[in-house]
């Protein structure tokens, strides 16, 4: 009988997704004892009745590495800990129902799992495997926010789709003497926006670890006109925020979801200059889910390959409890507790943020 390894992708989608998967599949495929399956919509696959479980084979991921999203689903929403429940009196709570996937993952004769996602599905990966789960990680996020490996994959893809806006926003913003204001993602983290600014030469560059003075913002904004004309681009990550203000959020109200909704800062910033006394034309555009689709590029095709790679091969070693990660020029393993241990920060002291402002982009301090 064929040893089973089960894949799933959990989280937000991310380009890239579907290039691990293929090379997972193309690396089992080497080996007559092994078969590769996935799970529907991260490990809902296994817990829904009846479960939802694909065989992956060569002909299955022939040629996905180059289309986004992930051909097995995902999501953001529940988990084996934290199970949607109706109660008798209507309402929504959640139940532990870890036992039961693990117990579930044997029946279908599943050896080993590779999980495919952000810190929340690595976290998630962490207590199964101290369930005695035979389970890796591979690192997926667009924010770049896990300290573990060098970069993820999807990030660069995200970078290139925020600096394209960037490009596109200069021609009009010229023509039209205005501010443009790009809201790009990131959560906590503003590594898209650091990148994507300094990439596209923004003028004015807002993060989360970089709290903003509305004052400097304006007098970059002042040097960009002379007599009225001129203009400028400013790109705001999602969870910018002010000198001594919050970041603009709301709570979520859909089940099984418990990240906040971060979003509308670049609205308010407007705001905030409008009330500060610039007159001059301003418009916003929120980058938003354009980030995570379509087509991953070569850099981080190539990175998720790798990854998908040493997936496999740490499963043959049975490495479990450990996520895959780049250093570069390395891909190693690492285990999960120090995978998820540290949030990763742009550190304001940075090289390239010192870049940025080396090259006159207002940091907003």
């Amino acid at each position: 009988m064929r040893k089973r390894v089960l894949v799933a992708t959990g989280g937000g989608d991310c380009p890239g997704l579907n290039a691990v998967i293929r090379a997972i599949v193309l690396r089992a495929s080497r080996e007559r004892d092994w078969e590769v399956v996935g799970s529907i919509n991260a490990f809902d696959g296994v817990l829904n009745e009846p479960n939802e479980i694909v065989v992956l084979n060569e002909k299955e991921v022939a040629g996905i590495h180059i289309r986004g999203g992930t051909i097995i689903g995902t999501t953001n929403k529940g988990g084996p800990f934290a199970w949607p429940i109706k109660t008798p009196e209507g309402k929504w709570d959640s139940a532990d129902r870890s036992d039961e996937m693990l117990r579930r993952l044997q029946y279908l004769g599943v050896e080993a799992v590779v999980n495919i996602g952000g810190d929340g599905s690595q976290a998630i990966s962490q207590r199964l495997f101290e369930k005695g789960l035979n389970i890796i990680g591979v690192p997926k996020t667009i924010d770049n926010d896990l300290s573990a490996t060098d970069f993820t994959f999807g990030f660069q893809t995200a970078v290139q789709e925020a600096t394209t806006a960037v490009d596109k926003l200069v021609t009009t913003a010229a023509s039209h003497n205005r501010v443009f204001v790009l809201e790009v993602m990131g959560r906590d983290a503003g590594w898209i926006a650091l990148h994507s600014a300094v990439a596209g030469g923004a003028d004015v560059c807002l993060i989360p670890e970089i709290p903003y003075d509305t004052s400097k913002i304006m007098e970059k904004i002042y040097s960009r006109f002379h007599r009225g004309r001129g203009y400028a681009i400013i790109v705001i990550a999602e969870g910018a925020k002010p000198v001594g203000g919050e970041a603009q959020y709301q709570e979520s109200n859909e089940v099984g979801y418990k990240n906040v909704r971060l979003g509308g800062v670049a609205s308010k910033l407007i705001h905030e200059l409008k009330e500060a006394g610039l007159e001059t034309d301003m418009r916003e555009t929120v980058l938003g889910h354009l980030q995570r689709g379509g087509t991953p590029i070569a850099y981080d095709r190539v990175l998720a390959t790798q990854f998908g790679y040493k997936a496999f091969e740490m499963v043959l070693s049975q490495e479990y409890g450990k996520m895959v990660a780049y250093r570069h020029p390395n891909i190693v393993a690492v285990p999960f507790h120090e995978a998820i241990a540290h949030y990763n920060y742009v550190d304001p002291e940075s090289d390239l943020v010192q870049a940025a402002r080396g090259i006159g982009i207002c940091m907003g301090d």
